[in-house]
């Protein structure tokens, strides 16, 4: 049974209390950040007077939105912390309406930025060189845009109605992560455990076959008595983005969710085709599996059978400070400066550790552009828990190097290039732990380790986007979107990607219920061409050493002062060819090679 959050050493807590000291502080700047932005308000009918008022409205609306981002990162993380809370469930419900009515007192602002002719806009600019420099790639960005921005009016009213559009991911979380309960399991040692999502991926990993399918069972059984619900969430969910498409004048929600990174349609048509076309590889594997298991001819591997270890190499338990240190290790190509303030952060209150009741499931890195890049983790024990401590470290390293560098305004990142720093991570831990293997068994353990990083990363990924291309494109056709309907267009994808050989029961088609990113559409293709880029970046650094580190942490201090496909040259990669995501691919079919030999010799 999960922890009370109490019962948890504060050693492996974050330290939110950096951020707020004192409550009292937080309700302060509740109040200040609404006064700023009506004050902002003020600006409404100006932008286009002179440089000088353009200039000093931009530094206006860094300002209120600093603190605003502030009280919203404290909020949700005091309610990720236990989700049962009611106090920081206001909270976070408070600020939520603030951040609506903070973003509807700007809404002329992107409006009246569009309406001033690129001509004028450069004039200021030489009168104003801030405007050019510090400005220039945010203006740049408002002006590409400025077809799919509306009028004042409308602006306002979408920001008005932005809580509500919200509210399906509210209501997703608050079902999935507080009020669903999947009961008890029994263990292989007999012993009756608390099924949660933490402790599900445990179960799927255990060497008794009934255990896995138990827990499968219990899990799916509890998505299953909700699934109406669940499908009901995620249509009106896929129908605010098709909505909100429309209204901006975009062909689709593909498009508008691309549009923000200027990240071509093509990029994620070229990765879906490049993965299908590789999935005789991932159904190889999926071969090798079934042989390791031991599952036996004429019975199909089934989807409980996909995440236990095939090799029993050291699977002993590793203490999170040992994860620290083995981190360490693993990232040093980074450089001295990297690895120190990585675990320093490790050590000094960035993680939230281990799981207790009520807590938000999964893992993230998050924080503000004045806090430290907070992590929340599950942490179990195992390898697996390893490689997500120094994925999400490498989230973390990307906030810090970038706030120390830009100002607020390109403080954070986009997805595409987050999932670039975290990847190129996780890619160094598994050639650290391949170095040093002493052994075939233990290189094969690696292996698969690897393996399944890339079945997880890029193939269950690209299936992900896949299937939020195909529920978005029949939103936009005006279909219903069902629970039979999700669950039918889910299994065949499942099937598709797995294989023949693998069991598409009627449980795995309802896997589409449990995905969180699926309410932040067009998300998750990112991780696909993220791991992608990482591993070049990542065999580049470890072929070429210095220079190539240092340019890796060069990209790191760019934040959003870019386009990413543009920033991500600075690392030495190309994500407008295709050939970078083909040769990851090569890379997973020759270690699928190595481990079917290295396995068919142990």
């Amino acid at each position: 049974m999960a922890k009370k959050r109490s019962e948890i050493d504060d050693r492996y807590k974050w330290n939110l209390g950096a951020v707020y000291p004192d409550e009292a502080l937080w309700d302060a700047d509740f109040a200040r950040v609404l006064a700023l932005a009506e004050a902002f308000s003020g600006y409404a009918g100006r932008l286009s007077e002179g440089a000088g008022v353009l200039l000093e409205a931009l530094g206006k609306h860094e300002e209120y939105w600093q603190i605003a981002e502030r009280l919203y990162v404290y909020a949700r993380q005091r309610r990720d912390e236990d989700n049962t809370v009611a106090r920081y469930q206001a909270m976070e419900s408070r600020v939520q309406e603030l951040l609506a009515k903070i973003s509807a007192l700007g809404a002329f602002f992107t409006p009246e930025i569009t309406a001033i002719d690129e001509e004028t806009i450069r004039a200021f600019q030489e009168e104003e060189p801030e405007l050019a420099g510090r400005y220039g790639f945010v203006l740049r960005k408002i002006l590409r845009e400025k077809e799919h921005v509306l009028p004042q009016p409308e602006e306002e009213l979408l920001a008005k109605l932005s809580e509500v559009l919200g509210a399906t991911n509210d209501i997703f979380t608050m079902l999935n992560d507080a009020d669903m309960k999947f009961g008890e399991v029994i263990g292989e040692d007999g012993t009756p455990c608390e099924l949660t999502h933490g402790t599900y991926i445990r179960f799927l990993e255990s060497k008794d076959r009934a255990v896995r399918k138990a827990a499968y069972e219990a899990l799916y059984s509890v998505y299953a008595g909700h699934r109406n619900t669940l499908a009901a969430s995620y249509r009106y969910n896929t129908k605010v983005d098709a909505v909100t498409a429309s209204i901006r004048r975009y062909p689709s929600s593909r498009a508008k969710a691309l549009a923000g990174a200027n990240v071509p349609e093509a990029v994620y048509d070229s990765l879906i085709c490049a993965v299908n076309d590789n999935l005789p590889v991932l159904h190889r594997y999926l071969g090798a599996r079934k042989r390791l298991l031991g599952i036996p001819d004429g019975e199909k591997l089934a989807m409980y059978d996909v995440y236990v270890p095939l090799t029993a190499y050291d699977e002993r338990e590793i203490p999170f400070d040992e994860a620290v240190s083995i981190m360490g290790r693993a990232l040093a190509p980074l450089g001295e400066d990297y690895v120190a303030q990585a675990q320093a952060g490790a050590r000094g209150g960035w993680i939230d550790v281990y799981e207790n009741e009520g807590k938000s499931s999964g893992a993230y890195s998050f924080g503000c552009y004045d806090s430290d890049p907070f992590i929340l983790l599950n942490y179990t024990g195992k390898i697996k828990d390893v490689f997500t401590l120094v994925h999400e470290m490498g989230h973390s390293m990307h906030s810090w190097y970038t706030r120390r560098t830009q100002p607020f305004t390109y403080g954070s990142h986009s997805i595409f290039t987050a999932e670039v720093a975290s990847t190129v991570n996780e890619n160094l831990l598994v050639r650290h732990l391949l170095a040093g293997a002493q052994s075939d068994a233990e290189r094969a353990y690696y292996l698969n380790i690897f393996i399944e990083e890339y079945r997880t990363t890029v193939f269950r990924q690209t299936m992900f986007a896949e299937f939020e291309k195909l529920t978005h494109e029949a939103a936009e056709r005006g279909e219903a979107l069902t629970s039979e309907s999700l669950s039918e267009m889910y299994g065949g994808l499942n099937e598709k990607y797995f294989g023949v050989g693998v069991e598409t029961d009627d449980f795995i088609r309802l896997e589409w219920s449990r995905i969180p990113h699926f309410y932040r559409a067009f998300y998750v293709y990112q991780y696909a061409t993220g791991f992608s880029a990482a591993a070049a970046i990542a065999k580049k650094i470890l072929a070429e050493g210095a220079p190539a580190a240092a340019a890796y942490r060069e990209f790191l201090t760019t934040g959003d002062s870019d386009d990413p496909i543009e920033l991500l040259r600075i690392a030495g990669v190309d994500m407008d060819k295709p050939e970078t995501v083909a040769a990851g691919l090569a890379m997973f079919s020759d270690l699928v090679t190595e481990f079917d030999g290295l396995t068919g010799r142990l």
